[in-house]
């Protein structure tokens, strides 16, 4: 029953980086297109290369994989893909990051790569009635003068982008580094997200809060080490976008019983449940929801709060956010008399 319930209930995902969504026969394919060569032939033979032990493991992999996207064909296939399954999900409405410095520095320019992920992004809206925001991560393990020259670089796309976050490598990489550059985002109008928490310490999280004055924040995991700070979190109704299976995938916790997600949303944070990068994980956003359930043993009404809280904590606007919940609170109506 749990698994039906979570196969159809309406729910919105916040934390997906789209590079992270490139499935390995896309990859395969895009490398015979764009005459990349790889270190594998088979879909097998690439998934058998998806065991990780931390997230720089995992990383490495990751940006290695992302050769195989040069034209603006390839990120309007990938993004393609990812929201056409989010959508075969019942996912109504997506907030996808993009990492536009992994693609910068092979020389792919800013345009080729919005403008594919843009049009997938409308097609999706008209042909699979899926919302959908994009967000621009900086990469906080480079400088912070690359991260400037991005900024100013988005300015010309402003309309396609709803807000900027910040991601990879979080170790020795602390939120503060980025102040200006999330002070001078918020100026032109974008909203602010920041990952913090995962392997960084929950100093990073306060940061981020206090420094950035990000409007949710990704993992978040090592928040309940400090009883203050889970308070805060709680006084705040602060979004935390969780990924479960992630976490798990990168050694953040030794197992799915381990992962303090249901503590998190029984001490009253504002948890949501994502998938983080589906394709390397082998778990999109239902696979993460039951997975996570299983293990922690969720009650459906535990799982409609996490729902809910994904398209509150969205950057929908209320009226299409009251839209979505209203469909939610029907749906468990019907599914929990």
């Amino acid at each position: 029953m749990i698994t039906e319930f979570i196969a159809n209930i309406p729910k919105a995902e916040l934390l997906v980086h789209l590079e992270g969504t490139l499935e390995p026969a896309l990859l395969l394919e895009l490398a015979l297109r764009n005459n990349v060569t790889l270190p594998y032939v088979a879909v097998e033979e690439v998934k058998k290369s998806y065991h990780f032990t931390s997230l720089q493991s995992f990383l490495t992999i990751y940006y290695e994989n992302l050769r195989v996207l040069v034209k603006e064909q390839d990120f309007y296939d990938l993004t393609l893909a990812y929201l056409t399954k989010a959508a075969s999900q019942q996912v109504r409405h997506v907030e996808i990051t993009f990492d536009p410095q992994a693609h910068l520095a092979r020389g792919i320019s800013f345009l080729t790569v919005i403008t594919g992920i843009h049009r997938a992004m409308l097609d999706a809206g008209r042909n699979l009635k899926i919302s959908s925001h994009l967000i621009m991560s900086f990469l906080r393990d480079l400088s912070v003068e690359a991260a400037e020259q991005l900024l100013l670089q988005s300015f010309e796309f402003k309309d396609w982008i709803t807000a900027v976050g910040l991601d990879s490598a979080e170790m020795n990489n602390p939120p503060e580094k980025f102040q200006a550059v999330f002070d001078r985002a918020r100026e032109y109008g974008y909203f602010t997200v920041a990952s913090a928490g995962e392997e960084g310490p929950p100093e990073y999280i306060w940061q981020a809060l206090d420094v950035l004055k990000v409007s949710r924040i990704g993992y978040a995991v090592r928040c309940l080490e400090d009883p203050d700070l889970v308070n805060r979190l709680a006084l705040s109704m602060t979004p935390l976008t969780i990924c479960p299976v992630s976490n798990v995938k990168l050694c953040v916790v030794k197992s799915m019983r381990d992962h303090p997600l249901k503590k998190m949303l029984e001490q009253g944070l504002c948890v949501t449940i994502n998938s983080d990068d589906p394709a390397y994980f082998d778990a999109y956003l239902n696979e993460n929801f039951l997975q996570a359930s299983a293990s922690l043993k969720f009650t459906k009404a535990q799982i409609y709060e996490m729902a809910k809280n994904s398209f509150m904590a969205s950057f929908l606007d209320n009226d299409k956010k009251e839209l979505y919940i209203a469909e939610l609170d029907k749906f468990y109506k019907q599914n929990c008399p």
